[in-house]
């Protein structure tokens, strides 16, 4: 990857929707070789999709709450890692090293909705042994952005 790819990556972060032709001018190419290496970028793994941020106040979502499962002993942890990525309030599932199994972010409306996914929706998994809940407060930063420069290094 070169520079001008680089560029065009930070470029669809900032605003995945951004006119192809304000993409071409803000690099200094033509619109359809900007296409072409966006294309190319998909095929090569670099762009994954395109997603909308909806506000989460606005559907009624403003708790954030972080959530440790602890599995146990007989528990099938790609079971469980795959009912909790079921379940729509939950954003994200993380295998996590150390004492828990995963660590799952999620957002609802309130304390009480809270309470019950925790409830009918998580503990009652089969192989869940405990839940540890960290409710936020307030989100400083939340992002899905990813920090790259010309030059990173590349993963294989």
């Amino acid at each position: 990857m070169d520079e001008i790819s680089y560029k065009i990556l930070n470029i669809l972060q900032e605003k995945a929707r951004v006119p192809n032709v304000d993409v071409a001018r803000q690099v200094g190419l033509a619109p359809s070789a900007v296409l072409e290496r966006i294309r190319k970028l998909e095929r090569q793994g670099y762009i994954d999709g395109y997603e909308v941020r909806l506000n989460p106040e606005r559907f009624s979502r403003r708790l954030v709450a972080f959530v440790t499962v602890a599995l146990g002993a007989a528990a099938d942890p790609y079971a469980v890692g795959s009912a909790l990525a079921a379940v729509p309030d939950i954003l994200e599932v993380h295998d996590v090293a150390g004492g828990d199994g995963y660590l799952v972010k999620l957002r609802v409306a309130d304390t009480q909705a809270l309470a019950r996914l925790l409830h009918e929706k998580i503990a009652t998994l089969p192989g869940v042994r405990a839940t540890r809940t960290t409710v936020v407060l307030s989100t400083l930063k939340e992002t899905a952005r990813i920090p790259i420069a010309a030059g990173s290094p590349e993963e294989e």
